[in-house]
């Protein structure tokens, strides 16, 4: 019983060693010669090899307009490794008003790598050319830039602006401002303040001043005298849609109010 015993533990004591060992060299052979799929490299195509990213820029024969002025957009698009325009691309012309951008015309590029678009901006606005890729060429954008529209008020407009900023002001008689006014002190202040107008401080004399225009053709920003008889009594600018603006009488202020009877003349200075 004894040896019988003896002899099993020595078998196993013997071949535990050499499992052991040949366990860790299969576990290091699968280490080294096994790369992760991770690791294996993406292949390249010869389309992603070749592919070039142009040179797109922008020039702009104004950056600031009167509304209805035409603005002339020059784009190019140049492969920086000949040098040379890149043919028959399609340019987009974006703008941008708020946050989002929209194309508002498409154009292909000569020869040279050029195009020219006209554009009339009716606001101000932001401006980019975009092309998409294609044919061998990355997609790319130019920069933007922004076409500023000024907004020019025509002298009735501005006797019209004249004539608001005044509002509130006390009536008082024979006052011409700038902060308290009779009704021919107003007018003879706003005129030559908006217009270089110039006017004589008195209603009746006022009426010979201007271009005479009949009630029916009256345009915002002429002069109203109202009449008694054929002497002039009052006056104020027409303010359009049967209102104007005027000093109305003591105890009263600056202030737009409708056009009240009918004896009255018009006369127009802007």
């Amino acid at each position: 019983m004894h040896e019988s015993t003896s002899h099993r533990r020595r078998r196993t004591v013997g071949t535990g060693p050499i499992a052991l060992s040949l366990g860790l060299s299969l576990a290091a052979s699968q280490l080294i010669g096994t790369p992760a799929a991770s690791a294996a490299p993406a292949p390249v195509t010869a389309a992603a090899a070749a592919a070039v990213k142009p040179k797109l820029t922008n020039s702009y024969n104004r950056r600031a307009v009167k509304k209805g002025q035409t603005v002339r957009v020059t784009a190019k698009l140049i492969n920086p490794k000949t040098g040379k325009g890149v043919k028959g691309a399609k340019v987009r012309l974006q703008i941008r008003g708020g946050k989002a951008w929209k194309t508002w015309v498409t154009r292909s590029t000569d020869a040279k790598g050029g195009v020219s678009i006209l554009t009339k901006p009716g606001s101000s606005l932001y401006y980019r050319t975009v092309f998409s890729g294609g044919k061998g060429y990355t997609a790319v954008r130019s920069g933007q830039t922004k076409i500023t529209v000024r907004v020019t008020q025509n002298k009735a407009a501005k006797v019209l602006a004249e004539a608001a900023k005044h509002k509130g002001a006390p009536y008082k008689f024979g006052a011409s401002g700038p902060n308290r006014f009779d009704c021919s002190g107003y007018t003879m202040y706003v005129y030559k303040k908006a217009a270089g107008k110039k006017l004589p401080h008195k209603a009746n004399s006022q009426q010979r001043y201007g271009k005479a225009v009949g009630k029916g053709s009256k345009k915002a920003g002429d002069l109203l005298v109202f009449r008694s008889g054929s002497y002039g009594t009052h006056v104020g600018i027409y303010a359009g849609g049967g209102y104007m603006w005027a000093a109305p009488h003591t105890g009263d202020k600056v202030k737009k109010q409708k056009v009240y009877g009918k004896n009255y003349v018009v006369r127009r200075l802007v």
